[in-house]
């Protein structure tokens, strides 16, 4: 039976309710060194004097930022809670679990077993910790929130992320269309959101950073270039390289890389091929407190991206915004959610594996004298403090959960 994309999923009526929240925010992973925006997040709802609760389907025990130490002391493991508890709660609420159960039969990410396993000791936490909504961060905390609330008798969102997003098999419109929000970190996100799903509730909130914490050290420069992100083809570290080999060696900006991840071995023996271990570093995952001590050091931001085949991309990168904070210039390329932050005051943009253009565009970035490196820096930081701030962010996601409350 074909199932509408309301009429099995519709959310309730809601009305706008200014009051602290109570919200169970759901990760799949948690937490890891990369995603530094969730535990921001998460901090900064805190900050307004809402309630949250971390609550993580499978602990992350690998590298982590410092600062998110106490989080992962007191997240929720899923794994942990009760079966029989969990069961007990959602056989509770008979309407919910049909519509639980109905959610879980037409998705194709997860066994349906397995998700409302899930589903239930979620929503049990959720109960427990007298939360009135769930928010979730990716494609499989997303499913597991929607078939929890369902359960509850509460609601539901999600953020969406890069892959999560764009990758159509995904049960993308099934979970837009069963949400009762889907929130967009780009305009251009945001839009493709419409397409699969043009009834489902989306608000486009990016994130954002903290100017407080991310500023320039004026006049201190170490005349090298940073690029920061994980070694993934979407960061699009390969063009970055192809880019430098085409240039005169002694055209060749240093290049300082930060971020770890399954491209590093191939990048590392490109970058020695192409004859430039002597240029590129490759410095391994450095935590956000370094980013903050050591980039604005540096005389200014790459960021390559690219779409990766998959649909992943940048749709937000917190990378440009922190380095915008800083104070410095960037060369980025020109994809839709990178264009949404940067503007020609603060940038250089650059066609998506436009080599020829990136290398000379690097070239340039390595070239600014100190007056235009400081006036490029400071509309970046401008227009941060204007658009981009994590208390900007926090405000308005805390708004857009307010108003589904009944």
């Amino acid at each position: 039976m074909h199932i509408g994309p309301h009429a099995a999923f519709a959310p309730p009526a809601t009305r706008l309710k200014a009051r602290r929240l109570t919200v169970c925010h759901v990760m799949a992973a948690f937490p890891t060194l990369s995603e530094t925006f969730i535990a921001n997040e998460i901090r900064a709802l805190r900050a307004l004097g809402h309630v949250v609760v971390p609550v993580v389907l499978a602990p992350h025990d690998g590298p982590m930022q410092p600062d998110d130490l106490p989080l992962r002391d007191e997240a929720v493991r899923l794994a942990e809670v009760e079966t029989l508890t969990a069961l007990t709660t959602a056989a509770a609420n008979p309407a919910g679990l049909a519509a639980a159960l109905r959610f879980a039969q037409h998705q194709r990410g997860l066994p349906r077993r397995t998700l409302l396993r899930t589903a239930a000791r979620l929503a049990w936490v959720a109960k427990a910790r007298g939360c009135t909504h769930i928010h979730a961060h990716g494609a499989e905390a997303a499913a597991a929130a929607i078939c929890a609330a369902r359960i509850a008798g509460i609601t539901a969102s999600f953020t969406g992320h890069g892959r999560d997003a764009y990758w159509h098999d995904n049960d993308v419109a099934l979970r837009l269309a069963a949400a009762d929000l889907a929130v967009a970190a780009s305009a251009e996100m945001a839009a493709e959101f419409r397409r699969l799903a043009p009834h489902a509730s989306i608000r486009t909130i990016p994130l954002g950073v903290a100017p407080e914490r991310f500023r320039p050290f004026p006049g201190q420069n170490n005349h090298r270039l940073l690029a920061v992100g994980r070694l993934v083809p979407q960061k699009g570290y390969n063009a970055m390289l192809v880019a430098l080999a085409h240039l005169h060696p002694l055209l060749r900006p240093p290049i300082d890389v930060v971020g770890g991840g399954p491209l590093e071995d191939e990048l590392v023996t490109l970058a020695r091929d192409f004859g430039l271990s002597e240029t590129v570093r490759f410095l391994g995952p450095r935590p956000s407190g370094w980013i903050a001590a050591e980039g604005p050091h540096y005389q200014g931001l790459v960021a390559p991206s690219v779409i990766a085949q998959d649909g992943a991309r940048d749709s937000g990168p917190v990378a440009v915004k922190e380095a915008m904070a800083m104070g410095l210039p960037i060369v980025a390329s020109a994809l839709p959610g990178v264009r949404e932050i940067v503007d020609e005051a603060s940038a250089r943009l650059v066609r998506p594996g436009d080599v020829p253009g990136l290398a000379e565009a690097m070239v340039w970035l390595a070239g600014l004298e100190p007056e235009a490196r400081a006036r490029l820096g400071a509309a970046g930081r401008a227009r941060v403090q204007e658009r981009f701030t994590l208390r900007q962010q926090a405000m308005r996601l805390a708004a857009a959960f307010a108003e589904l409350q009944p």
